[in-house]
């Protein structure tokens, strides 16, 4: 099958499921303290004090970029976007707050998995007619 045709349907999903991700975790798991690890994780790394306002800051920012991700505007910079933030999130809460992890190992391979659709969505020839999303 034509890649410019598959993409014309994949393309679209993998973005619903990419900005949903974003979406769930700023709303559910930090808004609205679904996840309170999220939350003791925060608090490790930036200080008990600024934790619930930092904890409602990120999860509105996640919220952002989930919408961003669903707009389909410029996929390779949100791409490049969501790499920056997950491996400095990633590296900060290893370094920082490994024992509040359920598995630092799994959640970096996770992350690899995720991101690795990022940059398929983000590169993927596109279908004709569809506007370019450059940069």
């Amino acid at each position: 099958m034509n890649p410019h045709i598959r993409n014309k349907y994949l393309l679209p999903i993998l973005g619903g499921l990419i900005g949903s991700v974003w979406v769930f975790h700023g709303l559910y798991s930090k808004i609205l303290d679904g996840v309170p690890r999220h939350r003791l994780i925060v608090a490790r790394i930036l200080g008990e004090g600024i934790a619930d306002f930092a904890t409602l800051a990120i999860g509105l920012a996640e919220i952002v970029l989930g919408i961003w991700v669903f707009s389909g505007l410029f996929r390779r910079s949100c791409a490049l976007l969501q790499t920056l933030v997950l491996v400095a999130m990633n590296s900060l809460e290893i370094y920082l707050a490994k024992d509040l992890l359920i598995s630092a190992l799994g959640m970096v391979a996770l992350n690899f998995a995720f991101l690795s659709l990022v940059w398929y969505w983000a590169v993927a020839p596109r279908s004709s007619g569809e506007p370019s999303s450059l940069p």
